[in-house]
């Protein structure tokens, strides 16, 4: 293949192949640093990316980052492309389909049809050359709408994952943080759980008392414990009931065996999942996790930059028609993604990425307490998200996991997003905490209740 080439202030910048050029084209972070692959200097970054400008899209379908012989991610990229949505797009540079997106053209429905047809590569390379503010207006025109017991996606709303992690699995702290979570309105996207530990008995204990609560005050809405794949295959072999099927997924079918997973074993679990029939508006049932640098960790990257790595997590995500995909943004560590502007212009990447590809975005709105970042930088990526149409956040007691030990977002901050954004939960959802009396119209604007809506003081009592 030829080589790339662009002149900057007088001097030349040459790439060898593709995979270079959208390397030392992506704005600075500390993974692709780490990695040997960033741009040596500004100059070389901004030559980089006017090169990239240049080259037609068309180009990402003859000459693959990692290779067809040995990936299955990229046998799944190349064989499921979608030649007929591309033709709109198909003449345009990155610089030109970077121009086509902020245009009037680009459209809800113009975008949902392209969607089959943009591969993760060409969704990553327009990102690479493209400012915070057009990362946001692009991906604001994008809905992407899933169905299991409510809607997700809609405009104007804005989800939340409740999640009620305890160090022990211990059932009373789970059910103070779920209640505390349900009278702030959170927990329409799930109840989500990470395990303590990956006994097949403590997780079908979990999702049994997930399901318990959700019956029983019947919560339009869907649980999911975060366990390996094969375990909810074997759990639902067990009769427990499951609802989401998750996995933590990545974009290199290496990276993927890190994590003990193929395209077939995510497919067995697809299948599980349905089988059970549990969705009542739909069956979207896959919950899926990723993050920028789980491939370089793994030493399973190719040489391939760590956000394009990112974006064919994406691919494997769609291919299974998942209910959520979550970027867990700043939760491995300042290895990747040093600092707050590095965490933020990640984010909100991944959210175009993943919109612009066809999946249900949303983010882990987090950082490691060794990162240079905090909770500032974190209320600017989620007002930033808020703005650019973000599926879903996490919602965590005061912003701190005690379980998983980072930082993220609270209760109190997914009500700051809705109130200061004026979004709403799910339809279905936002109905329910109106019924339970969690949610009062007043002075024209919905409110949270001043006082413990009747319904759940017997819980409250329990918990005392």
């Amino acid at each position: 293949m030829p080589g790339y080439a662009h002149s900057v202030g007088g001097q030349t910048w040459r790439f060898d192949s593709l995979k270079e050029l959208m390397a030392k084209a992506s704005p600075a972070r500390s993974g692709d640093c780490l990695a040997g692959i960033a741009a040596a200097s500004d100059a070389e970054r901004v030559a980089a990316q006017m090169a990239l400008a240049e080259v037609p899209l068309k180009r990402f379908l003859d000459e693959a980052l990692v290779p067809y012989e040995s990936d299955e991610v990229t046998r799944l990229i190349i064989d499921g492309h979608d030649r007929a949505a591309f033709a709109p797009v198909s003449h345009l540079t990155v610089g030109d389909f970077r121009d086509w997106l902020l245009g009037d053209a680009a459209d809800e429905a113009s975008l949902r049809a392209l969607a089959p047809g943009l591969t993760p590569e060409m969704a990553a390379a327009v990102s690479k050359i493209m400012r915070v503010q057009d990362l946001v207006l692009v991906a604001q025109k994008i809905r992407v709408v899933t169905r299991f017991r409510n809607t997700q996606g809609l405009r104007g709303r804005l989800s939340t994952r409740l999640q009620p992690n305890h160090p022990t699995d211990d059932p009373a702290g789970i059910a103070a943080s779920v209640l505390d979570g349900l009278l702030y309105g959170n927990g329409d996207a799930m109840l989500g759980i990470n395990p303590a530990t990956d006994s097949l008995h403590s997780i079908c204990t979990l999702l049994e008392m997930l399901d318990a609560i959700i019956q029983r005050y019947e919560i339009p809405t869907q649980s999911c414990v975060l366990t390996h794949v094969t375990s909810s295959i074997e759990a639902i072999n067990r009769g427990a009931p499951l609802d989401l099927v998750f996995q933590s997924i990545a974009g290199t079918e290496a990276a993927n065996a890190s994590f003990g997973v193929s395209l077939a074993v995510l497919q067995e679990g697809y299948e599980a999942g349905l089988s059970l029939k549990r969705g009542t508006l739909g069956d979207n049932l896959m919950y899926f996790e990723t993050g920028q640098g789980s491939a370089l960790s793994a030493n399973a990257h190719h040489g391939v930059d760590q956000q394009t790595c990112e974006a064919r997590a994406y691919a494997v995500a769609r291919h299974f028609k998942p209910f959520l995909v979550n970027t867990v943004v700043g939760f491995i560590g300042p290895e990747y993604l040093y600092n707050g502007k590095q965490i933020i212009r990640a984010g909100l990447e991944d959210h175009f990425c993943g919109k612009l590809l066809g999946v249900p975005m949303g983010c882990d709105i987090c950082y490691t307490n060794h990162a240079e970042a905090d909770q500032d930088d974190m209320d600017m990526l989620l007002t930033l998200l808020g703005v650019a149409g973000i599926n879903f956040i996490m919602g965590i007691p005061g912003s701190d996991d005690v379980m998983l030990n980072y930082q993220t977002t609270s209760f109190h901050d997914a009500l700051y997003a809705r109130q200061a954004l004026g979004l709403r939960p799910a339809p279905e959802f936002e109905q329910w905490l109106e019924r339970m009396h969690i949610l009062q119209q007043r002075e024209g604007r919905v409110r949270l209740a001043e006082q413990l809506p009747p319904a759940f003081r017997p819980a409250l009592a329990q918990l005392n």
